[in-house]
């Protein structure tokens, strides 16, 4: 039966036609289970409609799809449960978005395969008839044509790099080797070598270019919509570009997270396989963080918003693929420098063989032999694989140099407040004097009088007593003495928060705390122990003109910090080095609790002074990394060797750091130097890839000799071998998690 669309419905689907551009719809007629879309598109783009048709069969939600390329009709059949029928139906309105933007991308994806194959063609056909020409009666003329035009590409670079750059390259040796094969009369190991060189070049772009596709997954995985809670408790269907920090965003069964945050209320089984390659779901409860691109396989979730965009864990993978340096190396500026200055030497030594044995082709095969090529074809790829790897476990890595940089580093120097600790201040303890008052009445009266002040203590009390289940009292009339305390009147009591001095300029005494025979007597009246005297983060507290306690504060330690601090001394035998600004009694307390020697302990420390001690490190030949999240360290973190923030330290910082910790987390940073040291193994093993080999061919050319089409294949072989072992990042599901997840679960006791 059809029925006419309800008119707040056919409001609602006007608004969403308005937000989805590009595709021209409208609702035929809807049902209850059941929607009728006219899309004038199906008619005229069957891969629209075939990729639309995809898209809702891949649902599980969606039970028939019914498609009338014809009619413009598509008649979708949906599983219907008491309260999505609405929500079904936008979701159903943004897939026929979807399907044009993933048909653009499949598009271009084919372009791109299409022109790849176009550069080997020729090369193959050239093979294939200077091997026909072997048995059958092809003309010579007609085959060395075509083996002239396979050649013209490697002529045109060779040329170019000639008369623009006034040098010779790889180009120049290739074309010789191949100029001197075929005035010998052999037109097929110069054909032979043209395809093996351009399906070395086709198997060496496309496995560079396996990241920049895997981002461009994300970025469709980021999700162009999304549902928000409003303040009045209904929701509303934006783009996600809009959604900001602190909205709480929906999302149901089959839909993409848009945002990175936490879950609020609901519980989830996610699917990560696009962000961090693990094939299983995981499940995911109120309190757990999620990822944009990631999938909601069952349960419907309440997200608090933490970041959105490029700021996004995904977002942050996209950018890099699109703009990271990965050449910036030595040891890839080291392969560059070395292959353009052997080529004048290879081209000698051809030279000499020539007029030696007078053997043509035992000179094209020197020539086509060579140690960087393998190295130049295997860095970029080896490099991107590493960063993208490290990425898609919360790692941002700007550059190859810094992942190099990160290998080879000796040194760590930690910033203590937000780095280290967790840079908000929390209440630790309550003291009191016996038989006075309360410790729970103590607290009530100090958050009323800290209330509304900005001073991090006296948020640090109200929080504390909130998580008590304490009711914050009103307060009357109240003065706020910077630097000093606040003196207030709460339920009818005159109380008086602060430091020690505060409470004497008020006229309390404190005699108890200074009088050695009373604190450290077993029968002092008081019961205060002596630390209140030497300790600094504490709030003295009176009360009606008299003492009444103490209470404790502290930066306290990051949950993972002593973990990690104990695997980066024992496991990767770092050198580690505490540099804060904080007083030296605060910095040798947190050395203690990590087990810090003092004398790397560098107390009082200016930003002037911090990126002065960098130097002096760094001059004492050690390699330097140094992590701080806070603008005052944006001149440390700029001497550094490796710069390293977190996603919520500040701006500067974090355009500063070569590393980012998009997870806020310290374990993420050994997650990095594992993959940064493996990533330093597998270069190695691609230099052993690309050299001995050559090596070898080398030495049978010069002596016994070598056939052209047998060096080029050990030449192309050996950097195809590299390029596809520089790949082994990215084939790694899980990154090296049996340590850090030991540092996690001890972070966590």
């Amino acid at each position: 039966m059809t029925i006419a669309t309800k008119p707040e419905t056919s409001k609602r689907v006007a608004q969403e036609s308005k937000i989805i551009t590009g595709i021209d719809y409208h609702v035929v007629h809807i049902i209850p289970g059941r929607i009728r879309f006219r899309v004038p598109l199906l008619a005229y783009e069957p891969n629209y409609a075939q990729r639309l048709q995809e898209l809702l069969e891949s649902d599980s939600r969606i039970l028939q799809v019914r498609v009338n390329c014809s009619c413009s009709s598509i008649a979708i059949r949906y599983q219907l449960s008491s309260n999505n029928d609405k929500l079904m139906q936008a979701y159903l309105i943004r897939l026929l978005h979807e399907a044009k933007v993933s048909q653009h991308s499949t598009v271009n994806s084919q372009q791109i395969a299409e022109a790849d194959d176009s550069g080997v063609k020729l090369p193959a056909l050239a093979t294939v008839l200077a091997l026909l020409g072997l048995g059958f009666p092809i003309p010579r003329a007609m085959i060395a044509a075509t083996v002239a035009l396979a050649a013209l590409p490697i002529a045109k670079r060779a040329y170019t790099s000639i008369t623009q750059k006034q040098k010779l390259n790889i180009d120049c040796l290739d074309l010789i080797a191949i100029a001197l094969t075929s005035s010998q009369g052999n037109l097929l190991t110069p054909a032979l070598v043209i395809t093996l060189h351009e399906i070395g070049d086709l198997i060496r772009d496309r496995t560079a270019r396996v990241t920049k596709n895997h981002a461009a997954d994300l970025l469709n995985s980021l999700g162009h919509y999304a549902w928000v809670e409003q303040p009045d408790g209904q929701k509303k269907h934006i783009l996600a570009t809009q959604v900001q920090p602190k909205d709480t965003v929906i999302v149901y069964p089959g839909e993409q997270i848009p945002v990175d945050g936490q879950i609020l209320r609901g519980k989830a089984l996610i699917d990560q396989q696009k962000l961090t390659g693990e094939s299983m779901p995981v499940l995911r409860q109120v309190g757990q963080a999620v990822y944009a691109s990631t999938l909601v396989r069952e349960g419907e979730i309440y997200i608090q918003t933490e970041r959105v965009g490029t700021a996004t864990r995904a977002g942050a993978s996209i950018e890099l693929v699109q703009q990271a340096p990965v050449h910036d190396t030595r040891m890839g500026n080291y392969a560059a420098t070395v292959a353009d200055k052997a080529v004048l030497p290879a081209l000698i030594f051809a030279g000499l063989v020539l007029a030696t044995t007078r053997n043509p082709a035992r000179a094209a095969s020197i020539l086509t032999l060579d140690f960087v090529t393998g190295i130049r074809v295997s860095l970029p790829t080896t490099f991107l694989a590493a960063l993208h790897h490290a990425t898609r476990h919360g790692v941002l890595i700007r550059s190859g140099r810094a992942l190099e940089k990160l290998a080879q580093m000796d040194t760590l120097v930690f910033d203590k407040t937000g780095t280290l600790t967790k840079g908000d201040i929390e209440v630790v303890e309550i003291e009191t004097v016996v038989g006075r008052m309360s410790p729970r009445r103590l607290l009530t009266l100090a958050a009323a009088a800290e209330q509304r002040l900005t001073h991090p203590a006296a948020a640090a009390v109200v929080n504390y007593a909130e998580k008590q289940g304490i009711k914050i009292l009103p307060r009357q009339e109240f003065v706020y003495e910077i630097g000093l305390g606040v003196r207030a009147e709460i339920d009818g009591e005159q109380v008086i928060v602060g430091s020690d001095r505060f409470l004497r300029q008020c006229g309390i005494p404190l005699d108890c705390l200074y009088e050695p025979h009373l604190c450290n007597q077993a029968d002092c009246p008081y019961h205060l122990n002596c630390r209140i005297s030497a300790h600094n983060s504490l709030l003295y507290v009176g009360v009606n003109q008299e003492f009444q306690g103490v209470i404790y504060y502290t930066d306290p330690l990051r949950p993972e910090s002593p973990a990690v601090i104990e695997k980066l001394q024992t496991e990767y035998g770092m050198e580690i080095h505490l540099l804060t600004g904080d007083n030296q009694q605060r910095a040798i307390a947190v050395a203690q609790e990590l087990n810090l020697p003092l004398s790397q302990v560098h107390a009082e420390a200016f930003p002037e002074k911090k990126a002065e001690i960098i130097q002096k490190l760094h001059e004492s030949g050690k390699t330097v990394a140094f992590t701080g999240d806070g603008l005052n360290d944006s001149i440390a973190l700029a001497y550094a060797d490796v710069a390293i923030s977190f996603s919520g330290g500040s701006e500067v910082a974090r355009e500063t750091a070569d590393v980012v910790l998009m997870d806020d987390n310290l374990t993420s940073f050994l997650e990095a130097i594992a993959i940064a040291r493996q990533t330093q193994a597998v270069i190695k093993q691609n230099i052993g890839l690309a050299v001995f080999p050559n090596l070898a061919a080398l030495g049978l050319a010069t002596t016994i000799g070598l056939h052209p089409l047998a060096a080029t294949v050990v030449h192309n072989g050996s950097a195809i071998a590299a390029g596809l072992n520089g790949l082994r990042p990215l084939m790694h599901q899980d990154p090296p998690r049996r340590g850090m997840q030991g540092c996690r679960d001890r972070g966590k006791e």
